[in-house]
C-alpha cells in the first residue's frame, strides 16, 4: 500500500511537470512562501533495505533545491524573519525557510556546509531526549531489527506471528506492518515496551543508535553558535502529543523548551510537533503551543504559506523534501504549490 502511494505521488509529480500545468497554476497556488522540511542530510547509503529512505536527502539534492530557489529570486529566511513577514504582511518578495527535525548529527556535518554556500538560514528542532543520548528512534531501531533478521517473531494482540524477512521485498512488507502497528499503539509506554522487546530479542541497542545518529548537547551548542542556525524544540521524547493527556503534552512541550534554553542560554521561540500529521497534532496541540508562547509551530501537513497563515502561526504547513523523490525536475512543481494544493483539495489553509 505504501509503495502504491509512493508510485501515485511520483506519477502525480511527473504529470504536473511534463504537462507544464505547474507553470499555469503557480500564480494561483504558490502563496507568499514555503517552509521546507527535512530530517537527515547525508550521502546516499548503499544498503538495499532502506525503509526510512524518505527521511533523508543527499547534500547534492539540498544544494539543487537552494540553487533553484535562488534562481527564482526567492528569499531564504530564518523562522524569526518568516514570522515577522507573515505578521507584518510583508509579501513584496516570496520567501522560504529550511527546517530540519529531530537533531541529527548529519545536519551539522553535511547540511550546514551546503546552506553556508548560499548564506541560507536553517532551523533545527531538537528532541531533548535525543540530545541526552537516551531517546527512542524507534523507526530506525525497527529498520535495524529487520535488516539483520530473516524472520521476525512478534505477538500482536492475541496472535503470535512469524513475519518473513528473507528478501528485500519481504523485509519492506514486514517493516510496513510493524511500523503501522507501533504507530497505532494507544500510548508511548506501549510503544516503548514493544520496540524494546524487539530490540532485546534481535540485539539492537537503541541508546547506542541514538548516540550514533543524534547531536549531543555539546554539538547542539556548537551548531547554535553559527549565526545561520536557529534551534527549536521538538518535545522531550518525540512522542505523539495528540495521544497524551493534556498535562503530559503540555509538559513535553515546556520541558523540552526549558532543557534547550538551559543548554544554550538563549530563548527558544519555535516548535515542531513530532510526527506532525493530523493524528499527532490538532487544535489542542496548536493551542498548547500558542499558550506556551511559541512564535511559530510547524506541522508535517503539506502546504504553502498564504497571507491567511498569519492567523495560524502554531499550525504552519511545510513542503517535504522527500528522499523518495530526489529529482530536480520536481522542484519547480514543489515551489509552484500545485502538488500541495492538489493534496489539500485546493484549500489554502488546513489547520483544523
Amino acid at each position: 500500500m505504501k509503495q502504491l502511494r509512493s508510485n501515485v505521488i511520483r506519477a502525480g509529480l511527473g504529470a504536473l511537470y511534463f504537462s507544464g500545468a505547474h507553470h499555469l497554476l503557480r500564480p494561483l497556488l504558490s502563496g507568499v512562501g514555503a517552509i521546507f522540511m527535512l530530517h537527515h542530510v547525508r550521502p546516499a547509503r548503499e544498503a538495499a533495505f532502506q525503509p526510512n529512505r524518505h527521511l533523508e536527502v543527499t547534500p547534492e539534492f539540498l544544494r539543487a533545491t537552494l540553487r533553484h530557489l535562488r534562481s527564482r529570486d526567492i528569499d531564504i529566511v530564518s523562522m524569526d524573519e518568516l514570522h515577522e513577514r507573515l505578521m507584518q504582511g510583508r509579501f513584496d518578495r516570496r520567501f522560504a525557510a529550511f527546517t530540519l527535525d529531530d537533531g541529527y548529527r548529519d545536519n551539522l556535518v553535511y547540511a550546514l556546509p551546503v546552506l553556508r554556500e548560499f548564506d541560507a538560514p536553517l532551523a533545527v528542532y531538537v528532541a531533548s531526549d535525543f540530545a541526552e543520548g537516551t531517546g527512542r528512534l524507534w523507526w530506525t531501531a525497527l529498520e535495524a531489527v529487520i535488516a539483520k533478521a530473516e524472520q521476525i517473531d512478534v505477538r500482536i494482540g492475541n496472535s503470535a506471528l512469524q513475519l518473513d524477512a528473507t528478501t528485500i521485498a519481504a523485509k519492506q512488507t514486514t517493516f510496513d506492518r510493524l511500523h503501522d502497528w507501533l504507530r497505532a499503539l494507544p500510548g508511548e509506554h506501549d510503544l516503548a515496551r514493544e520496540i524494546g522487546a524487539l530490540c532485546t530479542t534481535y540485539d539492537v541497542d537503541m541508546e547506542a543508535l541514538c548516540r550514533s545518529l543524534c547531536l549531543s548537547w555539546t554539538e547542539v551548542k556548537t551548531f547554535a553558535a553559527d549565526p545561520l542556525v536557529t534551534i527549536g524544540a521538538h518535545s522531550v521524547s518525540h512522542c505523539n502529543l495528540a495521544k497524551q493527556a493534556e498535562d503530559i503534552a503540555a509538559r513535553e512541550i515546556a520541558v523540552s523548551r526549558a532543557r534547550i534554553e538551559q543548554a544554550l542560554e538563549r530563548p527558544v521561540s519555535h516548535l515542531a510537533y513530532p510526527y506532525g500529521d493530523r493524528d499527532a497534532a490538532g487544535e489542542r496541540e496548536f493551542a498548547l503551543a500558542a499558550s506556551a508562547g511559541f512564535k511559530t509551530a510547524v506541522t508535517t501537513r503539506p502546504g504553502m504559506l498564504f497571507a491567511e497563515s498569519a492567523g495560524h502561526m502554531t499550525a504552519l504547513p511545510r513542503v517535504s523534501l522527500n528522499g523518495n523523490y530526489q529529482d530536480t525536475r520536481i522542484l519547480p512543481v514543489l515551489t509552484s504549490g500545485a502538488a500541495t494544493a492538489m493534496w489539500n483539495g485546493f484549500r489554502r489553509i488546513a489547520a483544523a
